[in-house]
């Protein structure tokens, strides 16, 4: 997975509480694969699009000032319901970097950190503030510094956040289950050699 170190990007606030990952993902897209060119599509779909496809203009990520959103700013309990890791295929197809929010569903956000994107934990009262500063200001941009652990707007708003340090160290290193398996892929075919010698001896 591409790491995450640094990122500055078109910020986008998505009001809504509850957005759960059937929004973000409606099931009728999980058998879609993930290399399918329109993924990006099916983000959001049913809150972007009205019954025959043409675009709700009342849904920040269809406004003009919001187009090419790489940062959202949500709010309370986004990504909660079920544990479809596809919701997370679908933000990083769209292209999105980070979320912020004040809480996240559990599974969600560790399926996160496990594609590399980054869900940042703020208090209500400090998403509600950046949610209103970019309401305020279409087309701000917000700086993520994974490494000092601060996001920062334009005009000088700055939020310090947390997150464990065995989930930043993999994000800063681009590593997901698969590339942690294969820094002991030595060991691990050591192990089957001496395995295999065991078993047909």
């Amino acid at each position: 997975m591409e790491p995450f170190v640094f990122h500055r990007g078109l910020a986008a606030p998505i009001d809504a509480i509850n957005l759960d990952t059937d929004q973000i993902l409606p099931a009728r897209f999980l058998r879609k694969r993930r290399s399918d060119p329109e993924y990006k599509t099916f983000l959001f779909h049913d809150l972007r699009f009205d019954p025959v496809g043409n675009e709700n203009q009342n849904f920040t990520l269809n406004q003009e000032a919001f187009r090419g959103a790489t940062i959202i700013v949500g709010n309370s309990n986004f990504g909660g319901g079920s544990s479809r890791e596809a919701a997370v295929f679908a933000l990083e197809a769209f292209g999105i970097r980070s979320v912020i929010a004040p809480n996240f569903g559990d599974i969600f956000y560790n399926n996160c950190l496990k594609n590399g994107l980054l869900p940042i934990v703020l208090t209500k009262p400090e998403t509600d503030q950046l949610r209103k500063t970019l309401h305020q200001n279409p087309g701000s941009r917000i700086d993520v510094d994974l490494n000092e652990q601060r996001v920062s707007t334009d005009n000088g708003i700055t939020y310090a956040f947390e997150i464990n340090d065995t989930a930043k160290s993999n994000l800063m290193l681009g590593l997901g289950q698969i590339g942690l398996t294969m820094m002991h892929a030595q060991r691990i075919s050591e192990f089957e050699a001496r395995y295999n010698a065991q078993l047909y001896s």
